[in-house]
């Protein structure tokens, strides 16, 4: 990291005569391109690069405001605008920086040290609270880099987003939250040693976090209540019944008694307590306390509020006519099953079908796991990509690769938070059952994987990180699914790295990041809207 001047540095440039003559000119000082204008009585000095995309700000027209009496400096690139007064954009984004000048003895001095750390940490947090309203993703990085540059720990600018994405979030935690950790664990891996790879999950978690707040349009604010005392019976009566203020009073005395760790049980019980979310409850709250260790106690309110209002706002799919044997076989549950288990039992197997399996093996433990393991990898190795062509399908069909990269997200992190509450196995293992039971009428099993196939795991996944550091795909979501897949198998295969179902979880893998997913449906859209409509009456 570049030490910071603190001290004016004062460094001679040019007479003010030849300035006069020729009306702008640029300097190099110290390694900066410095632009000096005169404008009547005034002088200014600026960085010669636009803050946009660096074109030559000497090359720009310079034009005055009469009634504002400003001097306006226009790019003519992209038409960004900057005030000579202050160096704000008057359109654009971020200013263009300034240096103090003097004249002395016909002489032009200019101030070319930085301004002390703290002042630059400040501006460019500004700055970056700015991008984060505007999903401005290039300014985003710079003023990252600005910040590190001035000794900023970006883990400081993490917290300080997801506190400004809290009230933009109608629903609270969302996949910005959920890949951040796995972002994080990128960003530390051995494998990524420079300062700009290193940058780059930061600002990709921001912008994820930035796309989400705009497009949801808040602001939805928290309730301010907070409750006498934290009551676990009363916190989790809350999330059930979906009194969110409730919750949110529950949870901030939790927080300021015992901070994020007093809150994990009852958060473990909530996020399991129905087959909701599409499994996104558990994968949420495993993910909001990774975020938790790796962001520290500043960043708890700001990640631990948005799960509760997410737990509170849930659709419960056990509600539905599909998933209707979840309750009745929950309730049944004996942990006496001793059928062993067989992970190609599972095939065409329905959603009542596969949890009459599991029940029946509930009391096999590890091999139970494993076989449902191998039965979310083998149906995601299967799927059927047709769907993701068809337009004459009702949108309860509209099935892609995402649909099955749930199931495996959601055994992964039930795995870690049954660990605690192993009463919750049941919940967590039957809800597996509903993804394989939905998934199961979405797959095709005739079809040839045997070029998907791949001997070796650590090059596979380890491709599939490290590109994601260059993904290049627009849509936050699609990378954010298949950083914590690959991030999934790596814990998995870390645990047991000679498990039953490898080779097909590799196959798996190796196939849905060389199979293009389809991000765009205009003709299903359309024609399910019109078919909709149509039936409206």
């Amino acid at each position: 990291m570049t030490d910071v001047a603190t001290q004016p540095f004062w460094e001679k440039a040019i007479s003010l005569k030849k300035l006069e003559d020729a009306g702008k000119l640029v300097v190099k000082i110290s390694g900066k391109q410095i632009l000096l204008i005169k404008s009547g009585d005034t002088i200014y000095a600026l960085n010669n690069r636009c803050p946009h995309e660096g074109f030559p700000l000497s090359e720009g027209t310079l034009s005055s405001d009469a009634e504002e009496r400003e001097c306006i400096l226009t790019c003519n690139w992209h038409s960004w605008r900057f005030n000579l007064d202050d160096g704000e954009a008057i359109v654009g984004g971020d200013a263009v920086r300034l240096y103090p000048h003097e004249v002395r003895g016909g002489e032009i001095w200019l101030d070319i040290s930085n301004p002390p750390p703290e002042i630059m940490r400040k501006k460019a947090i500004d700055g970056l609270h700015q991008a984060f309203e505007e999903h401005d993703y290039e300014r985003i990085a710079r003023e990252i880099a600005r910040f590190e540059r001035a000794k900023g720990d970006p883990m400081e600018a993490l917290t300080l987003a997801f506190s400004w994405a809290m009230d933009g979030l109608e629903s609270g935690t969302t996949h910005a939250h959920a890949a951040a950790p796995d972002w994080l664990a990128l960003r530390g891996s051995p494998a990524i040693t420079n300062a700009t790879d290193k940058r780059i999950p930061v600002v990709e978690i921001i912008g994820h976090l930035s796309w989400d707040c705009l497009m949801q349009k808040g602001p939805f604010p928290y309730s301010e209540k907070i409750a006498e005392s934290f009551d676990a019976d009363a916190f989790e009566r809350a999330i059930e019944e979906e009194r969110e203020a409730d919750a949110i009073a529950q949870a901030r005395a939790g927080l300021a008694e015992g901070g994020a760790s007093l809150l994990r049980g009852s958060l473990q019980r909530a996020s399991l307590a129905h087959y909701q979310a599409f499994g996104h409850s558990v994968i949420y709250l495993d993910k909001t306390y990774e975020l938790v260790e790796l962001l520290g106690k500043p960043a708890e309110e700001a990640v631990i509020l948005p799960l509760v209002r997410a737990l509170c706002s849930t659709a419960r799919e056990d509600l539905i006519p599909e998933f209707k044997a979840y309750g009745p076989t929950l309730s049944a549950w004996s942990n006496a099953g001793n059928k062993i288990p067989d992970g190609d039992g599972f095939r065409d197997q329905g959603v009542a079908a596969a949890m009459k399996l599991i029940a029946a093996s509930s009391n096999t433990g590890e091999a139970l796991y494993d076989a449902l393991m191998h039965a979310a990898w083998d149906a995601m190795l299967h799927y059927d990509a047709r769907y993701r062509s068809f337009t004459d399908k009702p949108v309860q069909q509209n099935v892609d690769w995402l649909d099955f990269t749930h199931a495996i997200t959601h055994l992964n992190a039930a795995r870690k938070n049954c660990a605690d509450q192993p009463h919750l196995w049941a919940n967590a293992l039957l809800q597996t059952g509903c993804f394989l039971g939905r998934n199961s009428k979405f797959v095709d099993w005739q079809q040839d994987v045997e070029n998907w196939k791949m001997a070796d795991a650590e090059p596979l996944i380890g491709d599939v990180l490290e590109g994601m550091l260059d993904h290049g795909e627009p849509i936050y979501i699609f990378p954010a699914h298949t950083l914590k897949l690959a991030t999934a198998l790596r814990e998995e295969l870390s645990i047991k790295p000679d498990a039953s179902w490898k080779p097909v979880a590799l196959a798996a893998l190796n196939r849905f990041v060389n199979e293009p997913i389809k991000r765009k449906h205009m003709r299903r859209v359309v024609t399910q809207a019109s078919n909709f409509v149509e039936l409206e009456g």
